[in-house]
């Protein structure tokens, strides 16, 4: 998959998981992709591990948004505490 490709997903992801999670998050452009590809990548890793996925399959849209959820509910936590 090339670069372009991974942008272009990993905001999506990351628009569905903001749309998903309740609250509101400041994040902007690039913080949206970098959690959308940070959920397809967890997605992919833990999917191999369980065995859902083959090394070299990309992770479904479904894992990728939950793990995104995920990752933001954990990041938003974290920002609260402070």
């Amino acid at each position: 998959m090339g670069w372009i490709s991974t942008i272009i997903i990993g905001f999506v992801i990351g628009v569905l998981a903001k749309f998903l999670h309740p609250g509101k998050e400041n994040l902007g452009f690039i913080m949206t992709t970098l959690l959308g590809i940070g959920g397809s990548a967890l997605a992919g890793f833990v999917g191999q591990q369980v065995g859902w996925y083959r090394v070299g399959e990309p992770a479904g849209w479904i894992a990728s948004t939950v793990f995104a959820v995920i990752i933001l509910a954990i990041y938003t936590r974290q920002i609260k505490s402070r």
